[in-house]
């Protein structure tokens, strides 16, 4: 049975989200034929819409207005449901980023639907769509099925395949006009300081190099920022380390701080704590490198080298370099 989907795209700085791709991805397998519309906010939001448009979105929302540019929960609040009273989907996705886990609950609450969140996999069976999402801290999965009303859910980066572009779809696009109730904006953003690094989205990279306590120091850092660079990927840490000072806590990996499911995860100097594990086990390919071969990082690893980090790092991002450059 077809069906009608919203996706809400998630925007940093004026640009699509890879999470926002997935979500389509996700989208088109669940519309069965269906219409699959995304939405997107913001001065800039015309824009965006063909890149949407290219990878699977047959309608595109606009909703043009500056005070949207930068996110607020009460703004946003009153965006989104106004497209979703204007849509009236039969399934609501968007990714499981800060946006989508500040937002979509509000929403879910107000309208009374139901929220599945966090999303590591979707499939349909006999019609029902049926989703996968991770409990106690990743060391089990449950399947969840909506039984009545919208389908609504949030999907965790990195998880769902997007498709590739496809430059010959061609946007139908429709402006939708939100007057925004200023007695019900609690919160206006003044201006943005950015803490983290302008490298590789940390919740979206597919390769992390993360340091915990056996780092040292800040100046520990810099050999993982450079094999990092290598790699084209981002730089974590473990709760111990931005408890030292080692790092901004921007940068934290971990059940209190951000989850990741990349590629290849490369732990230096990380002892593997239970908290520690909840937001990385899932990577597709854990590297530890430790000086202790009694570590817990080593029995979810795939791979363990026992060793000094600060010999070790920097060898791989030499072997790293040669490899790359051959292949260039």
């Amino acid at each position: 049975m077809s069906k009608h989907v919203l996706v809400l795209a998630d925007v940093r700085e004026g640009k699509l989200r890879n999470v926002t791709f997935e979500s389509l991805a996700a989208a088109k397998q669940v519309a069965e034929g269906g219409t699959v519309t995304a939405t997107v906010f913001g001065s800039f939001a015309k824009d965006l819409a063909e890149p949407l448009a290219h990878h699977g979105a047959d309608k595109v929302i606009v909703v043009e207005n500056g005070e949207l540019d930068q996110y607020t929960t009460d703004a946003y609040f009153q965006a989104f449901k106004k497209v979703i009273e204007h849509v009236n989907p039969d399934v609501i996705f968007t990714g499981h980023t800060a946006v989508g886990k500040d937002l979509c609950p509000r929403i879910a609450a107000r309208l009374g639907y139901g929220l599945i969140s966090d999303c590591t996999h979707i499939e349909v069976e006999d019609g029902k769509v049926v989703f996968t999402r991770p409990i106690y801290a990743g060391k089990a999965f449950v399947k969840k099925v909506v039984k009545d009303g919208v389908i609504f859910a949030t999907f965790r980066p990195n998880n769902i395949p997007k498709e590739e572009p496809d430059p010959g779809r061609t946007p139908d696009v429709e402006a939708l006009s939100v007057d925004l109730d200023k007695d019900l904006l609690r919160t206006i953003v003044k201006n943005v300081v950015k803490k983290a690094s302008d490298g590789v989205d940390l919740t979206e990279a597919r390769v992390v190099v993360s340091g915990g306590r056996g780092v040292k120091s800040e100046e520990g850092f810099k050999p993982l920022y450079e094999l990092a660079d290598v790699l084209g990927g981002a730089v974590g840490a473990s709760r111990g380390a931005c408890d030292s000072g080692y790092c901004d806590y921007a940068l934290q990996i971990g059940q209190t701080g951000k989850v990741v499911t990349p590629d290849l995860y490369i732990a230096c100097g990380i002892s593997g704590a239970i908290q520690h594990l909840a937001g990385m086990s899932n990577s597709k390919v854990i590297v530890a490198i430790n000086k202790d071969p009694e570590a817990p990082i080593f029995q979810v690893a795939d791979y363990g080298i026992v060793g000094d980090l600060f010999e070790v790092v920097p060898m791989l991002t030499e072997e790293f370099k040669k490899l790359l450059s051959e292949q260039q």
